[in-house]
């Protein structure tokens, strides 16, 4: 059984506007995928210093789907709005 992949991000959104549509254009990949969100916003605490306004986990069937995903035209098209918009930092790492 392989293990589950995940993203990990912590995302400072600069534009409201231009990260809306990040928002807008990522679920055809997110779907496409099977991602499941298990973190997205919500109240947050930074005890070692900042790390963004917006925190997600996202869990995707397999290490290997999470990077698909991410490189997908689907999403890599999604993914300019959010450089636009934002300046963040995203891991994807295999996990239980």
């Amino acid at each position: 059984m392989s293990k589950k992949g995940y993203w990990m991000a912590m995302v400072d959104v600069r534009d409201a506007d231009i990260y809306k549509k990040y928002i807008e254009t990522n679920g055809t990949a997110f779907s496409k995928y099977g991602a499941k969100f298990l973190v997205r916003a919500g109240r947050h605490t930074e005890p070692e210093g900042p790390t963004g306004n917006r925190h997600v986990i996202i869990e995707f069937d397999s290490y290997e789907t999470a990077l698909a995903c991410y490189n997908s035209p689907e999403y890599q098209e999604a993914l300019k709005h959010r450089l636009a918009g934002s300046v963040g930092k995203v891991a994807i790492v295999e996990g239980a």
